[in-house]
């Protein structure tokens, strides 16, 4: 039976154990190395698909658990398992991976078995964050990924690619510092390192205080969140484009998810003292980020810095919570808030993914990311300015597409907190759509702009495979979001009703 199988682990070590099989290929044999690395993740994929069939969605128990005593002197063990917020996100991990590899496959001219090896393998420790419940395990799967991507930056990337490489490596590893410091304490406090045995840990107010803050830290790094946000945009514009399409797809989901199950179960009263800060934050990020990109003129820099206006309707989504208690006196609307905050993460991960990779299709031709080297590309690519409007559609929240899902859910629950904070939220409806129509416009329609574009091809087939899968996945959600709100709705109740259960 399926069921019986290790899933998470084979999930896990597979595509890194694959990554190493790449590397022994070598550089010498690339078409050995390229067909190496697409058969893993394929398989890595399809090991992931049973976490959903299988999924019991009517618990918010942990699901596939696996147990084995790793550092007993310690009570550190390596185990694992899923629930409603971690496995949905370890699919879209799966199938990103799939994604990135087949973008790659004429793109990259050097390296190319390291370049491949490295993506399996941070395919495998990204899903050992989304899957740990220990919590050094996760700590360790949390920094090991950090390698992979500073090594896709640093070897393939642009012309400062050392500066956006250590940029990103220290803001991500220091934040993450104050992280290891509060898991030590809480430790010290349960002597366990099991993320469950935190969320039961009686902890006073003042402790929660500065483990909240620690979380904070380490977290919102990752979201990235405003003022904490401005190692993303060098990143992206740096990174080759299969690290710009993980760095959006997946990377940034792990600061969402750490709010999910560290800092709102583990510090519930703290998160309800400072919620107001959090969703500052959140709306600076939707509104000023969003004037922000207005003004941007290279492609990269202007979809990184809508991807940091998209990701502060997450954490207003897991903080808005609080907000709905204290003026309605009860949780109704809060579930939606949870579940829009996590439909938008996925959404994301398939909308800043794609337009990473049309944005890669345009420079693989033309080798340049300024918006005024083109226009009119709709007239010698039709195929792709297809593809693009529809996923600069879904990014303006058009419904009917992923976009519009997520972002309605969690300006619905605003409105039961606060008007001004749902009206604030709704703004980057229109900025949305003002920064995207601008670059579509510019881009893709009206007079063709120069020769370079007049000489351009239209997409390949392997292009067509990569947009497609992704086209499809962006208007199935969208117009079908039940199989995905499904799966989480026990998971969510079950920490509501954790938040509920404190001083709140």
């Amino acid at each position: 039976m399926l069921s019986e199988l290790p899933l998470l682990s084979l999930a896990i070590w597979f595509p890194i154990l694959g990554g190493v099989a790449v590397l022994f290929v070598g550089d010498d044999n690339p078409g050995r190395a390229k067909a190496l690395t697409l058969t893993v993740a394929i398989l890595t994929f399809l090991f992931s698909i049973p976490l959903f069939t299988l999924f019991d969605s009517t618990t918010a128990t942990m699901q596939f658990e696996e147990l084995l005593p790793w550092i007993p002197a310690f009570s550190v063990n390596y185990h694992l398992g899923v629930d409603g917020f971690s496995m949905p996100l370890i699919l879209l991990t799966a199938f990103m991976t799939v994604v990135v590899v087949i973008a790659g496959w004429e793109v990259i001219q050097y390296r190319i078995a390291q370049y491949m090896a490295a993506f399996l393998i941070m395919a495998g420790l990204m899903i050992g964050v989304f899957a740990a419940l220990d919590a050094m395990l996760f700590y360790v799967f949390f920094e090991a990924m950090l390698i992979p991507m500073f090594l896709i930056i640093g070897i393939w990337g642009g012309p400062r690619r050392v500066y956006a490489t250590i940029k990103f490596f220290l803001y991500t590893f220091l934040g993450s510092v104050f992280m290891l410091i509060a898991l030590i304490y809480m430790y010290s406090q349960s002597n366990s390192f099991e993320i469950l045995d935190f969320h039961r840990l009686p902890l006073s107010l003042h402790e929660q205080v500065l483990i909240f803050f620690a979380f904070l830290l380490g977290f919102a790094v990752k979201v990235p969140m405003w003022p904490v946000h401005t190692w993303l945009p060098d990143a992206h514009v740096e990174a080759p484009t299969g690290g710009s399409v993980i760095l959006a797809a997946i990377t940034l989901k792990i600061g969402g998810y750490g709010f999910l199950r560290f800092a709102l179960p583990i510090t519930p009263d703290a998160a309800n003292l400072l919620d107001w800060l959090v969703i500052t934050m959140s709306l600076v990020a939707v509104v000023y980020i969003s004037l922000v990109a207005l003004i941007q003129q290279d492609m990269k820099k202007l979809i990184a810095y809508s991807s940091i206006a998209h990701m502060g309707f997450v954490t207003l989504g897991f903080f808005i919570v609080f907000g709905i208690y204290r003026h309605t006196g009860s949780l109704s609307g809060a579930t939606l808030g949870i579940e829009g905050g996590m439909v938008q993460m996925v959404s994301h991960g398939f909308i800043s993914g794609a337009l990473f990779l049309c944005v890669g299709v345009l420079y693989d031709r033309m080798h340049s990311r300024q918006i005024k080297d083109y226009g009119g590309v709709v007239n010698t690519m039709p195929v792709f300015a297809m593809f693009m409007v529809l996923f600069g559609m879904a990014n303006a929240g058009l419904p009917g597409t992923s976009g519009f899902i997520g972002e309605f859910m969690v300006i619905l629950s605003s409105f039961r907190a606060n008007f001004w904070l749902a009206f604030l939220a709704a703004t980057t409806l229109m900025l949305g759509a003002a920064y995207t129509l601008w670059l579509i416009k510019r881009v893709i329609f009206g007079d063709i702009g120069n020769s370079q574009v007049a000489a351009l091809e239209d997409v390949s087939t392997r292009e067509i495979v990569m947009l497609g899968l992704l086209a499809a996945a962006v208007l199935l959600l969208g117009v079908w979001p039940d199989p995905l709100t499904s799966v989480m709705h026990a998971s969510v109740e079950n920490l509501l009703q954790h938040i509920t259960a404190t001083k709140l």
